[in-house]
Formats: structure tokens, C-alpha cells, sequence
């Protein structure tokens, strides 16, 4: 099983702080984000030479930086989106997989829950997510990419859901066996032959700009199983400027922070 790092993009509402920089390598707390992430992979037993970065803009600046990781480019990375880019990696996909995004910061306890779960397919929930929107008004909780338990079984996956009936957010941080590596591509390829040249793939996105969430959301509709495993708090997602900015004092106000 490898480790995937999903940090193509550029992340444009971060404004200045990626004019030279990644999104991934904007500092967050005195180190930047890649730096967390890196060091949760590793304590859930997914060293460097099992970690595989997708990379796109400023790759050279991440490569640079970061010679033990492996790479993959997503050339395409300023007009498709997260789930094209994560499909960059097709070849490291097959064998089972965990995959994270590149803009959050979150515990180590985020990747040994997931990597312990028994399940084919599971994507680490946060049940305290509700308080970093607070004062966050350039990332509403319209963006959240929300999920609704049964149990610890996904029962839906969108945007928008109504806060006050999620269950959770989705961090960005899933794992898959090798089956549910196989349902995962073997939907891809289904919902890529079927929409690819669509207007709309799924809550009027086109396939081109679907986000991961928009895949696994047909999945589950489909009757794919796929299961959650929750954390209360110790994640954040650095979005805006803004996000920057509140970092320090949400982590600070997470129960174990």
C-alpha cells in the first residue's frame, strides 16, 4: 500500500503566499503543511519511500525540496481537479492506497485510525468541525465537504448537505484496500466513458472539475459500501488567507491542542 499526496493546484485564494511557493509548502504554526502531513503518513506506517506526490504547479519547488518522495505531474493541474488529479497515480492506485490532500493539517491519528480499518473503503471524518467556521467567512460551511453517518457507514457525501444534519466533515484523508481500489477505478472508468463530454457529471460540475467527493458520492448512491473513521477535532483545512490567519487559534482550541 502507498501513500498518495493530492497537491497539484495552486491555491489561488491563498493569494501571496503561494506567488512562490506550492500550496503545500505555505507555513502554517512555524512549518509548512507538507511538513504535517508527512509526519502523519510516517506514524501510520507510510514512510517516504512508500509516499508518492502529485505534483503541478511550482513542481520543481516541491522537488527540490523533497528528493525522497516519488512524483507523478498532473500537466493538466490549472483546468481539471482533485479527482483527475488523483487518477495521475493510477499505477500506484491498484494495490490499495491511502490518499490525503496537501492544504490540511491534522494529528497522526488520522492515518493509524484509517489504516486499521476493516473495511474496503474509509474516509476519516471529523465530528468537531462545525467551530472552525466561526468567523470564517471566505470559506462558508456551503464548502464543507460533509458527510451523514449510519452507524459508521456513509449514507450520503456532498456539499450540500444541511450542516445541521452532517454528521461530520471529510477531511481529505481516505484509504482503500485493493478491492475498494477496484470498485474505486473500476467506477471511474463507468462514470468517465458515461460523462466525460457532458455538461454536468454531478452537482454541476463536469467531469473534468469534479472533485474526489463527487465520485465517491455516485459510489455510495450506487450501493458501494464505504464507512468512516472519526477523530473530534485535530484537523484543519488552510483554504484562503483567512484560514492562515485563524490556524494558530483553532488548533489551539481542539480538546487535545
Amino acid at each position: 500500500m502507498k501513500a498518495i499526496i493530492i497537491g497539484a493546484g495552486r491555491g489561488r485564494r491563498l493569494k501571496h503566499l503561494t506567488e512562490d511557493v506550492p500550496k503545500p509548502l505555505v507555513p502554517i504554526m512555524g512549518r509548512p503543511m507538507l511538513d504535517s502531513v508527512l509526519e502523519a503518513l510516517e506514524t501510520g506506517g507510510l514512510g517516504a519511500d512508500r509516499t508518492v506526490f502529485i505534483c503541478g504547479y511550482k513542481a520543481e519547488v516541491i522537488q527540490e525540496r523533497y528528493p525522497q518522495l516519488s512524483y507523478v505531474e498532473n500537466r493538466d493541474w490549472d483546468s481539471n481537479n482533485i479527482l483527475l488529479s488523483l487518477m495521475c497515480a493510477r499505477a500506484h492506485l491498484e494495490d490499495g492506497f491511502v490518499s490525503t490532500y496537501a492544504d490540511i493539517v491534522y494529528r497522526p491519528e488520522a492515518v493509524e485510525k484509517v489504516v486499521a480499518s476493516p473495511h474496503d473503503i474509509t474516509l476519516v471524518c471529523d465530528t468537531d468541525w462545525r467551530r472552525r467556521y466561526t468567523d470564517r467567512s471566505e470559506h462558508p460551511e456551503a464548502d464543507a465537504e460533509k458527510l451523514v453517518l449510519d452507524g459508521d457507514r456513509i449514507v450520503a457525501l456532498s456539499r450540500t448537505i444541511d450542516p445541521e444534519a452532517a454528521t461530520g466533515e471529510f477531511i481529505g484523508v481516505l484509504q482503500m484496500t485493493p478491492k475498494g481500489a477496484e470498485q474505486f477505478l473500476a467506477a471511474f472508468d463507468g462514470y468517465r466513458a458515461k460523462y466525460q463530454d457532458d455538461d454536468v457529471f454531478h452537482e454541476g460540475r463536469t467531469f473534468e472539475k469534479a472533485y474526489l467527493i463527487d465520485l465517491l458520492a455516485k459510489m455510495i448512491a450506487s450501493g458501494v459500501p464505504m464507512h468512516a473513521a472519526s477523530v473530534h477535532g485535530g484537523y484543519m483545512e488552510i483554504d484562503t488567507t483567512q484560514d492562515a490567519e485563524l490556524a494558530e487559534r483553532w488548533w489551539k482550541g481542539t480538546p487535545e491542542g
